[in-house]
């Protein structure tokens, strides 16, 4: 099976999942940790090469204060959970803001962890407008020269985007990366998170027709 080398993972839902549930909506957060770990450790056993999960924008940050405090701190964990593992791990958002939490700031440079292994980003506190913000006052038209003044230069080129929650649309995720990637969308929230999911789109994406425009 023709498998993708960079799984972007967009994990919405989790709010209407905790209402679903009748908990509060902020509650809902939580519940997507062991959805993390559970994927990242079968995309692992795949061989995919790199991982990208899409945590909280900058526009999320407008949100209730508690939905706020929420997702920041499952976002914390989710890292801290993840930095266990062997992989090669990269927090990428605006570090400027407040907002960005203090506790990720050392793994804005890319670590590798344990023995190394896969490539593993995750997006915190991110914003297309700030990813792009310097290749704005660039001049050149050079593909190569427009990556490397992305902020999230060090993530590479996305082949499939699955995003859960239904909804049909990628919230501003990796604008440069995902301009060629395959969108993949389930019903399913994601804490109701099954291998199945993954499955079934790694099967359609074998079906795909990969051109890169070509």
């Amino acid at each position: 099976m023709k498998l993708p080398n960079h799984i972007g993972i967009i994990p919405d839902g989790n709010r209407r999942w905790a209402v679903k549930n009748k908990l509060s909506k902020e509650k809902g957060y939580v519940f997507g940790l062991t959805p993390g770990m559970k994927l990242f450790k079968l995309c692992e056993r795949l061989g995919i090469k790199e991982l990208t999960y899409y945590g909280f924008t900058t526009d999320n940050t407008k949100r209730p204060l508690i939905q706020r405090k929420a997702f920041t701190e499952a976002c914390v964990e989710a890292v801290k959970m993840l930095s266990k593992e062997d992989v090669s791990l990269l927090v990428v958002g605006n570090t400027d803001s407040n907002m960005f939490p203090k506790a990720l700031l050392p793994y804005t440079i890319r670590k590798n962890l344990g023995s190394g292994g896969m490539k593993l980003n995750f997006l915190v506190n991110y914003g297309w407008e700030w990813d792009l913000g310097k290749t704005q006052h660039s001049r050149t038209t050079n593909r190569h020269s427009i990556i490397s003044s992305l902020n999230s230069h060090d993530i590479s080129r996305v082949d499939l985007i699955i995003r859960w929650g239904g909804r049909r649309r990628l919230s501003g995720f990796l604008p440069v990366q995902s301009v060629y990637s395959d969108f993949y969308i389930i019903d399913d929230y994601w804490p109701d998170f099954k291998a199945e999911h993954l499955i079934k789109a790694l099967k359609w994406y074998n079906n795909q027709d990969i051109t890169l425009g070509g």
